[in-house]
């Protein structure tokens, strides 16, 4: 009898943490938003999901603690833009142990471009490699289309559902449901472009929109590309967007999120354009966030201030 009560406890703790192992969710890591709220969307609340960036941050000057690192080591698939703004994260990959890890680039997932300057767009020194040659530099902006936020997100949940398998309905039910407000997003995008009287758009501020205009056939102008690491234009960059916003008649200048505006204001003072934001979905702040606002909604805000622009 005294064999059989001290065997309760035994059983009762195997019991236990066999339950414990079967519910323990998978861990999954992004550095930026746009990658989190994927997830958010598709596994809600079946993941451990933690964003590194932390909020109301700006996303290129970001550096990993060695908490981030930890939890980078830990986890079971890890998301990142895959770009310039990312390049601490192939020093860290490079130092752990990935064999059992999904490591997911989103840059990897499209078809990449060539980051681009177009005219009056103030660049950057050329950096060189060893051989002399430029250094080719793809936009890691590829979330920034609802067309590329389909082929990501179809992606991610394939990835969700090699990890766990037993919740591979839910999630390809929850992708399904995402990816038809992806379509009305894009569907709209389409039509408001369409229908519009003009297709230039300019932008005081970087610009992580090439993906976003060549998917709609839009031209745009800006003050930096999207990977710039720039805050302060020329005076020669300034007056090429005033000059440019006045002679296209143009009603609206944008800026992009965690932007300190000054550049949008001066062009707005100088030439009469209403200020907006469009919002690139890099990161959110607090506020936003504790909102529970994301992807669809920013879009949603992006497709309304559009609109303005170009009519």
């Amino acid at each position: 009898m005294k064999r059989l009560i001290m065997a309760v406890p035994l059983i009762l703790l195997f019991v236990f943490c066999q339950a414990g192992a079967a519910d323990k969710k998978i861990s999954v890591i992004t550095t930026n938003f746009s990658a989190f709220d994927f997830v958010r969307e598709i596994a809600k609340d079946k993941v451990e999901l933690v964003q590194l960036l932390p909020l109301g941050a700006e996303t290129h000057s970001f550096e990993p603690t060695p908490k981030d690192i930890v939890k980078i080591k830990k986890c079971e698939i890890f998301i990142y833009a895959g770009g310039e703004s990312d390049v601490w994260v192939d020093k860290i990959l490079s130092s752990i142990d990935v064999k059992n890890k999904q490591i997911i680039p989103m840059i990897k997932l499209v078809d990449a471009v060539e980051e681009e300057i177009v005219e009056g767009m103030q660049e950057e020194e050329e950096e060189k490699e060893e051989s002399g040659e430029e250094e080719v530099e793809y936009d890691e902006h590829v979330w920034t289309s609802p067309k590329n936020a389909k082929i990501i997100a179809k992606a991610l949940s394939q990835a969700l559902i090699k990890a766990d398998p037993k919740n591979a309905e839910f999630y390809r039910q929850n992708t399904d449901a995402y990816i038809e407000k992806l379509d009305v997003l894009d569907k709209q995008f389409e039509e408001i472009v369409k229908n519009s009287k003009r297709k230039t758009i300019v932008f005081a501020d970087r610009f992580p929109f090439r993906y976003f205009a060549d998917a709609y056939g839009l031209k745009y102008f800006a003050a930096f590309p999207g990977c710039s690491t720039e805050t302060e234009a020329s005076a020669g960059t300034v007056k090429f967007l005033i000059d440019k916003v006045k002679a296209e008649k143009i009603p609206v200048v944008f800026h992009i999120e965690m932007s300190n505006e000054k550049m949008a204001d001066v062009i707005s003072e100088a030439t009469g354009a209403k200020k907006r934001l469009f919002h690139a979905c890099h990161n959110v702040s607090k506020k936003d966030f504790k909102d529970g606002l994301g992807y669809i909604d920013f879009m949603t805000r992006n497709a309304e201030v559009l609109k303005e622009a170009l009519n």
